[in-house]
């Protein structure tokens, strides 16, 4: 009788197994089990999210919403500095695409872009408040404001008879009839203000938006 040690057993025992398909070879994985293509597609699926996000943030900080910090005394009392504001940039996107002006209302607050102010290079974006409008008159004198125009031939006073109240006397002397893409602007803290009683006219094409809310502090939210 012969004896088959344990090693030519197996083999013996294996020769007389049924017939067992091969094995399919194994895919390589990750350390989570992923296959490298699904996580390829997981990564470039996380970057498109992400690209995605940017662009929609890029594009409603520059076409719709976007927040601003007061920097400086000139909105005095209505705005103080370091206030939080959000500004609506809609009505100027509005108006480049169908390529008419952004004319804003009386007595908006509107940022805008100016050039050649002392000690700046380039432009500068201003927050101030709308006074005048494109065929106006405008008179500064007296310490007071006064617009002429085809509604008002005898003049009135728009920081009084508005919707907003500035009871500071304004100092420096202006008189002009703005042109039809001309705004007058100026800052609330009359006395404490570089506006167009200084620089003079603004173009409508300056305006970058229209003030809509203060959101800090929080204990001065407003909506404008």
């Amino acid at each position: 009788m012969e004896i088959i040690p344990p090693k030519k057993q197996a083999e013996h025992k294996a020769h007389h197994r049924p017939h067992e398909p091969a094995a399919e070879p194994a895919t390589p994985t990750g350390p989570a089990g992923q296959a490298p293509e699904s996580r390829l597609r997981n990564a470039m699926s996380t970057i498109g999210l992400f690209a995605s996000a940017l662009l929609i943030a890029v594009l409603l900080n520059t076409f719709v919403i976007q927040s601003y910090q007061v920097d400086g005394r000139s909105m005095e009392t209505t705005l103080h500095n370091g206030d939080r504001l959000i500004v609506n940039k809609v009505p100027r996107t509005i108006a480049r695409i169908d390529g008419h002006q952004y004319v804003p209302n009386r007595g908006d607050i509107i940022i805008f872009n100016e050039e050649g102010l002392p000690g700046f290079i380039g432009e500068k974006q201003l927050i101030k408040r709308v006074i005048g409008l494109p065929g106006d008159h405008v008179v500064v004198a007296g310490g007071k404001i006064t617009i002429y125009n085809s509604q008002h031939p005898e003049g009135f006073n728009p920081d009084t008879t508005g919707d907003y109240r500035i009871s500071q006397l304004t100092g420096i002397p202006y008189d002009g009839v703005l042109k039809g893409d001309e705004l007058f602007v100026c800052g609330d803290n009359r006395g404490n203000s570089e506006d167009s009683r200084s620089f003079g006219p603004i173009k409508t094409g300056q305006v970058v938006a229209k003030l809509v809310l203060r959101i800090l502090p929080l204990n001065n939210t407003q909506s404008f």
